[in-house]
């Protein structure tokens, strides 16, 4: 990368070995920057360093080998490194808490827990989805320190199972609140791709808020469709079907599934907080998201005697193809059924991180009923003799209960 600046490294990415943070350092690293995953997890670092994926991304593993092979990328705790590159970008969690309420402090104070490593013309790219106003309180913060940093806020826009795929396809939102800020963000990524889009950084964060709850939205409208389709007697998915089938006016209509995953909700109750609580759609969308494995198990007892019966829940990531349980309402499903059925058991084999989960084989030898959790494409033709709840509708058989 061309540059004025005499740095050692090009990049480093502050939560560097995490869902978000990994696809992008292995993929800056992938053209010809120099790039340091910074991360405090060292068993993951570790990992990372010896060619291995801490988690299931399609395309990376081959992507991180060729990278570490051309010594273009390297994970480190080492926060030394962060004082190495021209471009520091942040991407941690910013999540609500047990009451829905956003800590609009929490990249402002990672920010100053790196101030005493960050160094006179480097640029800093907040990557984290964040709370309006973020990107200037991170400003003030700089400015406070008096050190001479530049300051973008660059969205982060993958689905997790497309990272490597989407951070070359899709068009890079920048922001800067000045003009080197957005020209020093341009060059970094347009290293990923030429179709870059320039916003202010309040447009910025709204456009990452927006995406996101809009999204959430869609799925609540076509969760509550599903119920009173359900309600109705009437089978959903074939409504569906007869709806967008070449019908470009519809053709965007979800089925009907969980809408979970430690994006989706989080980012609408930010939204909702942002606009003082009065957040309606929002609101109305969490309670039939979020309300969704309720709804399934009152249908299931109207059905099925659960007291006598051992349930399965097949998938427990928190989407298809994914080994990610954050914010699963597979475990919320468990939850409730726990109280409900004889015996709960729960099987994932894509799942790294729940020691609670038995075999599918024996999970299908034990369960007298079995609900899917996650559509994982496995499941579409997996030999199951037992009664399924499908509400994905993966196995084809419909979604009325």
């Amino acid at each position: 990368m061309a540059t004025t600046r005499k740095f050692e490294k090009d990049v480093v990415v502050i939560g560097g070995c995490g869902h978000v943070g990994l696809p992008l350092a292995i993929m800056f690293a992938s053209k010809s920057l120099k790039v340091v995953a910074f991360d405090t997890n060292t068993q993951v670092v570790a990992t990372v360093n010896s060619g291995s994926m801490p988690f299931d991304e399609p395309g990376a593993d081959d992507v991180l080998k060729q990278v570490l092979a051309t010594k273009s990328f390297t994970a480190s705790s080492d926060r030394q490194f962060v004082s190495l590159a021209e471009h520091v970008v942040v991407v941690i969690g910013t999540p609500v808490d047990e009451h829905l309420n956003p800590d609009p402090e929490a990249v402002p104070n990672v920010v100053m827990s790196l101030l005493d490593v960050l160094k006179d013309g480097q640029h800093l790219v907040l990557r984290s989805t964040i709370y309006p106003g973020v990107t200037k309180l991170v400003e003030k913060v700089i400015a406070s320190s008096g050190k001479k940093i530049d300051v973008s806020f660059c969205p982060e826009r993958i689905a997790e199972g497309k990272a490597i795929e989407e951070l070359i396809a899709l068009p890079q939102i920048i922001s800067g609140r000045t003009g080197i800020a957005v020209e020093r963000a341009k060059e970094l990524f347009s290293s990923l791709t030429q179709n870059v889009i320039v916003v202010t950084p309040e447009e910025a964060e709204l456009a990452k808020l927006f995406t996101n709850t809009w999204r959430y939205i869609k799925f609540a409208a076509a969760n509550q469709l599903y119920t009173i389709a359900n309600d109705f007697g009437v089978d959903f998915e074939r409504v569906r079907h007869a709806i967008t089938t070449d019908y470009p006016r519809a053709s965007d209509m979800p089925g009907a599934g969980f809408a979970a995953g430690p994006c989706l909700f989080k980012d609408t109750m930010q939204l909702a907080a942002f606009n003082n609580n009065n957040f309606t759609l929002g609101h109305s969308s969490m309670m039939i998201n979020e309300g969704l494995p309720l709804y399934l198990v009152s249908r299931i007892e109207k059905k099925y005697d659960l007291t006598k019966m051992t349930v399965g829940v097949l998938g427990m990531a928190f989407k298809a193809e994914s080994d990610d349980i954050r914010s699963s309402l597979s475990y919320k499903l468990k939850r409730i059924l726990r109280f409900k059925a004889l015996e709960v058991v729960c099987a994932d084999s894509l799942v790294r991180d729940d020691d609670g989960l038995i075999s599918e084989i024996e999970l299908l030898q034990k369960s007298d009923l079995i609900v899917i959790g996650a559509p994982h494409r496995r499941y579409a033709s997996l030999e199951i003799s037992k009664p399924v709840i499908d509400i994905w509708n993966i196995r084809g058989q419909g979604v009325l209960i």
